[in-house]
C-alpha cells in the first residue's frame, strides 16, 4: 500500500468535506437528543462511504474510456471553475 498516496487522498476529501452541507447535515442530525449520536455517526459514515465507492465506480469506468490525464484536466478546470464562480457569487452578495 502506497501510504503518500493514501494520505494525499485522506487529506484532500478530509478539507473538501470541511464545512459542507454533509457535514453541516450532520451536526443538525447531532443536535436532536433523541437520537443516538452513534447511529448519527453511523449512518454519515455510511453514506460517504457509499457515496466514495459510486465515485471510485464512475472514475474506473470513465479511465476505460478517457485518458486519465485527461480526466484529471477536466477535474482540476472544473475545481477552479467553480472556485471561480463561488467567488463571484460572493462578491455579488455584498
Amino acid at each position: 500500500m502506497n501510504w503518500q498516496v493514501f494520505f494525499t487522498i485522506f487529506a484532500t476529501v478530509f478539507l473538501a468535506e470541511l464545512g459542507d452541507k454533509t457535514q453541516l447535515a450532520t451536526m443538525l442530525f447531532a443536535t436532536d437528543r433523541e437520537v443516538s449520536k452513534t447511529m448519527v455517526f453511523a449512518a454519515a459514515s455510511a453514506a460517504l462511504i457509499v457515496a466514495s465507492a459510486i465515485g471510485v465506480l464512475a472514475g474506473s469506468m470513465l479511465s476505460a474510456y478517457i485518458n486519465p490525464r485527461i480526466l484529471q484536466s477536466i477535474a482540476g478546470v472544473s475545481f477552479v471553475v467553480i472556485g471561480v464562480l463561488t467567488l463571484v457569487s460572493s462578491w455579488r452578495a455584498v
